[in-house]
């Protein structure tokens, strides 16, 4: 299979391609996702076989009009419409009520449904023209960094899906925040870009951080939370300031890459580049292209409130 790269003048192609039931990456201002029609079930089963991602592992379902909303989900509440006028188009998803319209396989068999309106106007022209919601995961082999560039995403999928919408670098360069308004109080299940602090002003209430699931049971209800998730090939060694950098030097194969705001040296084998939530998944695709076998990553003060971006680095490190 020949895997087309597509531009902004090419949309309406694309769009026919994913009404054929073939597989489109296109660029949010996150990051790229794998489309398909939401209503689509032999499309979808086509991504998860793609990816190889886990079937109980939920997808997001991206819509272009808020009228498109009462298609994926129902009983919505005030607070989603709230939600929705203040942050979309935008990196926030919103977990609802699932429609029953909506396949099984979209929701990982949960009666929720994740729905968001990316901020990129190639995305929402391409959904528009299609003419129905697109489910879209991360345009990634499952666990592994995720695309924000359409070489990346040409580096995981060329032949193996039918085309690439370009739209160049993404702005964000990080998942969307996922919020649970199907409880009694909201629950962020997997932050991003909009931070916990940003929802409390616009809603006026409490908002519960739950990325691990400790304040609800049973199955999880968005991507993110459940695997490891993010990774290079690389060994990620995480420091928290620059005291014990020499000593881990001292120990560590190279060559290596460190990303950090406050350190840079001339040695050849150390690659140093900035620790920044926009970067960190090109960065840690560089790394296994340049057969990188240790990242260290320094903190420094603004990175350790960065709550999104100690998300992405902690789940890059799990162990296997």
């Amino acid at each position: 299979m020949l895997t087309h790269l597509y531009t902004r003048n090419d949309i309406k192609q694309a769009a026919c391609e994913l009404l054929r039931g073939n597989i489109i990456a296109f660029a949010t201002e996150t990051v790229y996702g794998l489309a398909a029609p939401v209503f689509n079930v032999a499309a979808i089963e086509k991504i998860f076989i793609v990816k190889g991602r886990p079937s109980d592992n939920p997808l997001i379902i991206h819509i272009s009009r808020l009228d498109q909303l009462s298609q994926v989900a129902v009983h919505i509440p005030p607070l989603a419409y709230t939600l929705a006028r203040a942050f979309w188009p935008g990196p926030l998803t919103l977990i609802l009520a699932r429609h029953p319209h909506v396949p099984g396989i979209v929701t990982g068999g949960l009666d929720t449904v994740a729905v968001r309106m990316p901020a990129h106007p190639d995305a929402l022209t391409l959904i528009d023209t299609v003419g129905q919601p697109l489910v879209a995961p991360s345009a990634n082999i499952s666990g592994k960094p995720s695309s924000t560039r359409a070489e990346h995403v040409l580096e995981d999928f060329n032949g193996k899906i039918t085309g690439v919408l370009d739209g160049g670098i993404c702005s964000q360069g990080i998942e969307s925040t996922v919020i649970d308004i199907t409880t009694s109080t909201p629950l962020i299940l997997r932050p991003g870009p909009i931070t916990k602090d940003n929802i409390e002003k616009v809603i006026g209430q409490p908002v519960i951080y739950n990325p691990t699931n400790e304040h609800t049971s049973g199955a999880l209800k968005s991507p993110g939370m459940k695997y490891r998730h993010y990774a290079p090939e690389a060994k990620i060694i995480v420091l928290e300031n620059k005291d014990h950098l020499n000593q881990v030097l001292s120990t560590t194969e190279k060559p290596l890459m460190i990303l950090s705001n406050e350190f840079a040296t001339a040695e050849k084998n150390i690659h140093v580049y900035p620790l920044n939530p926009k970067t960190l998944y090109h960065y840690f695709r560089q790394s296994d292209k340049n057969n990188i076998s240790t990242i260290i990553i320094i903190h420094d003060a603004v990175s350790r409130l960065d709550t999104a971006l100690l998300n992405r680095i902690n789940k890059a490190a799990q162990k296997q």
